[in-house]
């Protein structure tokens, strides 16, 4: 066995601390390698914290994780000693099942293996995440990430940019079409980024009229306020497509009434609570509310190469682990633009 270090939740209640364990020793199809930055998502809180409830403790969160090969099985074909090497939301999966043989391993019939807070194939060893040193993952599950882009940026693509590339790239959004990002944070600042670069008019819908210029900058055409009612006027029968990035309540009633005939509103947010939808908000004009999740592994291998050939990173705050229950906090509040990585040298 492999001793790794990490920062671990040993319960619900209490901060997040060095924790010790073991990885496994890589097999002929492992690839081992040291993690250099790890995101931190808005999943990793509601899971540490139990608030989607069957956390497992302890639990090392983290889905976003990149670094550098250190050692591979003597079956590896795809990568070498040296390589840097990316693991997002999954580590394993059935293979066998329709879905994973059509390379949506995000959506195995069997129960695929989450990064963290979950169990391997076995059905009983868990998995521990990228806040550690080290991980251990069969090369079917580890990406390719390109020596171009800032290391420490492209940690977040894992997770934030696959779940807003997957559904943009799945609805076909490209020029042409009109289309609203809800809520501009983790998510939402990399749906921005990609609508944009696909070639469609891009409008913020947000409560915060601060985030204005950033969503400019961002590659938004048009930012609205949704706290203003004049402004919601003037969207009315407007979008395509909705990416709503929000994970708090909020009314989907409001937002249908924004698309198009046909429209569809894609759910990658995931609120805590259920919702009331009004038949009425979608029979007139044929909507759609649909919700997507993570990509599976070759949409997410593809999501890096657009990424490095479009230069396009997220925008991070580099944080020490140390720090990990302040940054929190301050993405509970919206603090922060508009994706914390945990810089792992300073575990």
């Amino acid at each position: 066995m492999i001793a790794a270090k990490g920062y671990a939740a040993q319960d619900p209640k209490t901060p997040l601390g060095p924790f010790s364990f073991d990885r496994r020793e890589p097999g002929p199809h492992d690839v081992q390698f040291d993690i250099l930055y790890c995101g931190v998502c808005h999943s990793d809180l509601h899971q540490v914290r139990d608030e989607w409830g069957g956390s497992i403790f302890p639990m090392v969160p983290g889905h976003e994780i990149v670094g550098r090969v250190t050692a591979v099985g003597s079956d590896v074909s795809k990568f070498k000693v040296g390589d840097l090497a990316g693991v997002g939301c999954l580590v394993d999966s059935c293979r066998h099942c329709e879905n994973c043989e059509d390379g949506l391993e995000q959506y195995c019939l069997n129960g695929h293996s989450q990064t963290y807070n979950s169990l391997e194939q076995d059905h009983k060893t868990p998995t521990y995440g990228g806040y550690s040193n080290v991980i251990v993952v069969d090369e079917a599950f580890v990406l390719h990430v390109d020596e171009r882009l800032d290391l420490a940026a492209v940690a977040p693509l894992l997770c934030a940019g696959i779940t807003t590339y997957s559904p943009l790239r799945h609805w076909n959004v490209g020029e042409g079409h009109k289309v609203a990002v809800l809520g501009l944070g983790g998510l939402g600042h990399m749906a921005v980024k990609f609508a944009a670069s696909f070639g469609a008019e891009v409008t913020v819908l947000s409560t915060s009229p601060g985030k204005e210029e950033d969503a400019k900058r961002l590659g938004a055409h048009k930012f609205v306020v949704t706290k203003d009612p004049e402004q919601l006027k003037g969207v009315q029968g407007y979008f395509n497509f909705i990416i709503d990035s929000v994970s708090a309540p909020h009314d989907y009633n409001l937002y249908l009434g924004m698309l198009k005939t046909d429209g569809v509103h894609i759910c990658v947010g995931a609120p805590p609570t259920p919702s009331e939808i009004a038949a009425f908000s979608l029979i007139p004009g044929r909507k759609s509310l649909a919700g997507s999740m993570i990509g599976g592994l070759p949409e997410t291998q593809e999501m890096l190469d657009y990424c490095a050939e479009h230069n396009i990173t997220s925008d991070i705050e580099l944080i020490d682990m140390k720090d990990i229950e302040t940054a929190y906090e301050r993405m509970l509040k919206g603090d922060v633009r508009y994706r914390f990585v945990i810089d792992m040298k300073t575990l």
